[in-house]
């Protein structure tokens, strides 16, 4: 909200989005607890009661995890064959595998696995969503650090912006005009692309190694 504030035409009443959040996939409604429950308790605004209650379900969503990965479905199973349509299953697949599914949801292996059902509905949800969307959001995982390994690169507050080559004329405008102390905050300038922070980032790491 600060680095829209300071480099976006904002105008009153500022209002946030979820949509305008970077990292979406990371900064869900469904791990909110994952990401904050521990950073509460260890500045004392996390209860004992609540505490337990948390870990309770992280062991859950473990458990569930582990189940789907070490219970298999093969031509035997004649209820999950015909269930999810796997006639022409030949080597078998996990529950895990199974999940990866877009037409396959916990709740239906649960009818045909009822040891599932034992979990709370929290934990479920939120080892599904882990399921579904892994390669999404390890590949978002990976963007978060590759930006923080260029993040806090230094930007001398004298650049000269004109001499940096491939850089378009409206970056360049934007880059005079805020001043950005490091790649971070200059990629948060609208209208800085990708490839214009590529493009100073390179410039930077040439210029400190010619110095």
């Amino acid at each position: 909200m600060v680095d829209d504030l300071i480099t976006q035409p904002t105008t009153d009443p500022y209002r946030m989005f979820t949509s305008r959040s970077e990292y979406r996939l990371l900064l869900r409604e469904d791990n909110a607890d994952q990401r904050l429950t521990e950073i509460g308790r260890n500045i004392g605004l996390v209860s004992d009661e609540r505490w337990d209650r948390f870990q309770k379900k992280q062991d859950e969503v473990t458990r569930i995890d582990a189940y789907l990965q070490t219970q298999s479905v093969t031509s035997r199973h004649e209820l999950a064959v015909e269930r999810f349509g796997l006639q022409d299953l030949k080597s078998g697949i996990t529950l895990h595998g199974l999940l990866k599914r877009p037409d396959v949801t916990l709740d239906e292996l649960g009818e045909v696995f009822p040891d599932l059902c034992e979990f709370t509905d929290q934990a479920r949800e939120q080892a599904e969503i882990a399921i579904k969307y892994a390669g999404y959001i390890q590949r978002q995982s990976e963007q978060v650090e590759r930006f923080r390994e260029i993040e806090n690169v230094s930007i001398a507050t004298d650049i000269d912006y004109r001499q940096i080559p491939n850089l378009s004329s409206e970056v360049r405008e934007k880059l005079e005009r805020y001043r950005p102390l490091n790649l971070g905050q200059a990629s948060r300038i609208q209208g800085v692309t990708p490839a214009a922070v590529a493009v100073l980032h390179v410039y930077l790491h040439k210029q400190r190694h010619a110095r």
